[in-house]
């Protein structure tokens, strides 16, 4: 008692303001640890694990497939890094974008994906925002499907636990895909840069984040040796310490896991399917009620559709109760997909002579409920602003609290507004901790300010020539004065970096190559 008394009172002292953390017993859905774990943060590229959810509804629905393609629209394309570099009027395969974004966490395949989805990027995010309360995310409002940089978006780590268990519950088929070590499209490999994946026994998912204004985030699955849990770490200083806190939760929490079958409810994120529902009497439905009858998966123009159909009093059929976060207790030694609920509103046969009055009615409920949302302006492409490894690594594990169900977390605060230069800060899968390879450094600058404003330049210099390469930012301590290195990452070999080096000279830019 009184050492886990001393953790608690300690912990404080040496968190990070920006540190939360949680780790949860899949089996149990015992919480085995918190750290402000409803405290609000950013979710930076942690976001993206919620659009792979929306993405696998339509595949689960049959809407899509793997190989369906997606139109690459301009916006899209203007996204900036990390990307892959789509051109405008250009596809990617449904797959393609799935791997995309679980390896190198494009913020242009986000885009394509909420636009092919959802219509538009805000009726994405609503959905995605709306997905999350079903799950039980109570904490969490998307506003894009990337992460990028946007004071409304937020998320709690005991919220982001919940969709890395909710994700590979729900779609065990395609949850596998976040164990995917090496990517190749269109000749160029990228690796996945989760760090444990391979390094860490169990270890099977998920997804790293950052922003400026987040701090480095992950959230991990590791399931071995009969135990299961997920577990969250958000708000490291940098993606080292982040995996190093990581590894001594899975390390101190695992083994107090439950072994054996499970117990904890599967977590469920639409109504129950018509016949696993008690039977109901068919009555008349009025359109107010059926607002409130969530139909997830469904594209904007399918639900007006839809609800337009229910509408009329001669077709009513029954309805599920509204879906709050609905828990279905699984079956002792059971695990399978086929415990998870994902059924919808079954569609009504339209007769020729509705036509007319299913297209009035869509029409008034577009008016009412669907009236066109404003679009944020575009961001300028910003450049990756982040940092290498470093010899000392900025440990994180003394922010440790008793392993009980904390008590309730007063109300959460407001965010903290993201600096006004946070767009220079992508979000990036792997910001801080690229894959060893050849870079190239044109300068070493004073501020990180002009750090960037010198890769800027070097990009308008080259052109097309640095397409596919990041730029990137590093501070490093130069007799007690710190320095920003400007270099750019990703080449995959010593010639091209020396060619990029050539090209750069001709230019009147100073650089040298250095494999790191």
């Amino acid at each position: 008692m009184a050492l886990a008394l001393t953790a608690m009172l300690s912990a404080p002292a040496f968190a990070n303001s920006k540190y939360s953390g949680i780790v949860v017993d899949v089996k149990s859905g015992r919480t085995l640890y918190s750290y402000k774990a409803d405290t609000a943060r950013y979710p930076a590229s942690l976001t993206k694990i919620m659009t792979l959810y929306v993405l696998f509804e339509e595949l689960e629905a049959g809407r899509m497939s793997l190989q369906t393609p997606l139109k690459v629209s301009k916006h899209a394309a203007s996204r900036p890094p990390s990307k892959l570099g789509l051109k405008p009027g250009s596809t990617i395969a449904v797959k393609d974008a799935i791997m995309a974004l679980v390896t190198k966490s494009a913020n242009d395949v986000a885009v394509v994906v909420a636009e092919n989805v959802g219509g538009s990027v805000p009726a994405f995010a609503q959905r995605m925002t709306r997905t999350a309360r079903q799950i039980g995310m109570k904490r969490t409002t998307f506003h894009n499907p990337s992460g990028l940089p946007d004071n409304r978006q937020k998320t709690t780590a005991r919220d982001m636990a919940l969709l890395g268990r909710a994700i590979q519950e729900r779609f065990p088929k395609y949850y596998k895909y976040f164990n995917t070590r090496v990517y190749t499209y269109k000749g160029r490999r990228y690796g996945n840069h989760n760090r444990l994946l391979g390094r860490v026994k169990g270890v099977d998912g998920i997804k790293t984040g950052y922003i400026r204004a987040s701090g480095f985030n992950l959230v991990t699955s590791v399931n071995t040796g009969g135990r299961h849990i997920v577990a969250v770490v958000m708000g490291g200083r940098t993606g080292a310490s982040r995996n190093a806190q990581m590894k001594k939760l899975i390390s101190q929490y695992l083994p107090k896991a439950t072994r054996g079958n499970r117990t904890a409810p599967m977590l469920v994120a639409r109504a129950e399917t018509p016949a696993s529902t008690p039977k109901v009497t068919p009555k008349p439905l009025a359109y107010a009620e059926l607002r409130n009858v969530p139909v997830p998966g469904l594209k904007p123009q399918e639900q007006l559709m839809r609800v337009a159909a229910l509408a009329q009093p001669t077709t009513a059929i029954p309805v599920a109760a509204p879906a709050a976060p609905v828990a279905v207790a699984a079956a002792r030694g059971t695990e399978s997909a086929s415990d998870i609920v994902t059924g919808s509103i079954a569609p009504v046969p339209q007769k020729p002579d509705l036509k007319a009055i299913l297209r009035r009615k869509a029409l008034q409920v577009a008016a009412a409920d669907l009236a066109p949302q404003p679009v944020a302006p575009p961001r300028s492409p910003g450049v990756r602003s982040v940092r290498t490894q470093t010899i000392r690594v900025a440990a994180l594990g003394d922010e440790v609290v008793a392993a009980a169900l904390p008590d309730p977390e007063p109300a959460t605060p407001d965010l903290p507004d993201a600096p006004a230069n946070a767009s220079v800060t992508v979000a990036a899968n792997n910001a801080a901790d690229p894959m060893p390879g050849w870079q190239v450094q044109i300068a070493a600058a004073e501020s990180e300010h002009a750090a960037v404003s010198m890769l800027k330049k070097a990009q308008g210099a080259l052109g097309s020539k640095l397409r596919g390469y990041d730029p990137y930012t590093e501070p490093v301590d130069s007799g007690g004065a710190t320095l920003y290195r400007a270099r750019f990452v990703g080449f995959e070999t010593k010639t091209a970096a020396w060619n990029a080096c050539r090209d750069l000279k001709q230019k009147r830019f100073n650089c040298y190559a250095v494999y790191q």
